[in-house]
């Protein structure tokens, strides 16, 4: 798939959100054999003049032959769609095992922009909010062009979270969310498991979809350090341990996969999508995740 040539390591290099959420998407979309843009509900709007080298999959035959003028029937989506992108930004979504591959806050911010440019040209409603231990900066769902720039300039400038309240965040969230839609949480989900499971939960009562991108890095999945290493708590400065990897990680390995086991049980169980992300996956899937989600809605 094209999109897949924009890895995060050279998106990463290129910086800019809009420039990174425009190749992402429009690779994306050359990579689909069919257009997401079409499959949906749909309505007659109007005729307009057909333009020489337009594509005649509308053109309306019945009235180049009664009339010999080429017009085009022109269709409005009806979507229904109101999505609010919740990006954690708390102290241990700064961490990265390789200075070549962007953040776990970094990667989140990519994959929200490349969605959100995605859902607007979709006609869809596009919200975000940012947290920490608390909610911090929020942008309304709106389906307006100029929404992306709003929701663009808050992922660009994404401050340094502290600690983690995830399930609180979540309860205090899905209250404040107005309408039914989509909510699509991108965090690592390093916080108490019961407690974030509630917290989608709520959102699920309350008529929400939900689908979670939980972040990694991939040394987070495998420990895959050498030598003896020392390792800082993000969330809480002063600690520290130094040790050697190799002597624990397949402890460490039965410990995560149990953890990651529980969450994905727990997600199904509340009939919430659960998509397991490193940051060197390409963020094609990410999206392909969104549209598969999207589809079922419709």
């Amino acid at each position: 798939m094209t999109s897949d040539l924009l890895t995060p390591e050279l998106a990463g290099q290129l910086g800019r959100l809009d420039l990174v959420a425009k190749l992402v998407v429009e690779g994306f979309l050359l990579g689909l054999h069919k257009s997401p843009y079409h499959g949906f509900s749909a309505e007659f709007a109007e005729y307009r003049q057909y333009i020489p080298g337009e594509p005649v999959a509308n053109m309306d035959w019945r009235a180049v032959a009664k009339t010999n003028r080429h017009y085009l029937k022109v269709f409005t989506e009806e979507t229904n769609l109101r999505a609010t992108i919740l990006v954690d930004c708390s102290a241990s979504m700064d961490f990265s095992g390789d200075k070549a591959r962007p953040a776990k806050k970094q990667y989140a911010a990519y994959l929200a922009a490349a969605l959100s440019y995605l859902l607007l040209r979709q006609n869809d409603a596009v919200g975000l909010m940012t947290f920490d231990d608390a909610p911090l900066e929020s942008v309304p769902a709106r389906s307006l062009r100029r929404q992306l720039f709003q929701v663009l300039k808050v992922l660009d400038k994404l401050p340094a979270g502290t600690g983690t309240d995830l399930g609180s965040v979540l309860h205090q969230v899905a209250e404040r969310v107005p309408r039914r839609g989509l909510v699509v949480l991108m965090s690592d989900l390093m916080d108490d498991p019961e407690r974030i499971i509630a917290g989608l939960k709520h959102f699920r009562h309350r008529g929400h979809e939900v689908i979670v991108f939980q972040i990694l890095d991939p040394r987070e999945v495998d420990l895959d350090f050498s030598g003896e290493v020392e390792f800082t708590s993000l969330e809480e400065p002063g600690r520290h341990v130094r040790l050697e990897p190799a002597h624990m990680r397949a402890a460490y390995s039965e410990r995560f996969e149990a953890w990651r086991e529980h969450l994905r049980r727990e997600c199904r169980r509340q009939r919430v999508d659960l998509v397991e992300i490193t940051t060197d996956t390409p963020f094609a899937r990410g999206l392909g995740a969104y549209l598969r989600k999207r589809r079922r809605l419709y």
